[in-house]
């Protein structure tokens, strides 16, 4: 495993202390990685996330929205029938 070469490729300069470093975490990780590939899946069906969860959907139908009152109600500061906010962007 090329360390300095991939560092070059992700544009990133280390010592030779972390270039150690990380051969042996990424070594540990490929082990790893090779212990998992040795075990026997073959009646695991494969499955897309570890726990399966339903998403509880409701029907998309329109209903009442709030009308301009409701919504400006608890708005710090309203003006014209609209939100008021601090302006943010100066001429310069």
């Amino acid at each position: 495993m090329n360390i300095e070469a991939t560092a070059q490729l992700a544009q990133l300069d280390l010592t030779a202390e972390e270039a150690a470093a990380l051969r042996r975490d990424l070594e540990a990780i490929l082990d790893y990685v090779g212990q998992l590939n040795r075990i026997d899946t073959a009646g695991v069906e494969p499955m897309a996330q570890a726990i399966v969860a339903a998403t509880p959907l409701r029907e998309d139908t329109a209903r009442a929205g709030f009308t301009q009152a409701e919504a400006l109600a608890n708005a710090p500061e309203a003006a014209h029938g609209m939100f008021a906010v601090p302006k943010i962007l100066e001429r310069g």
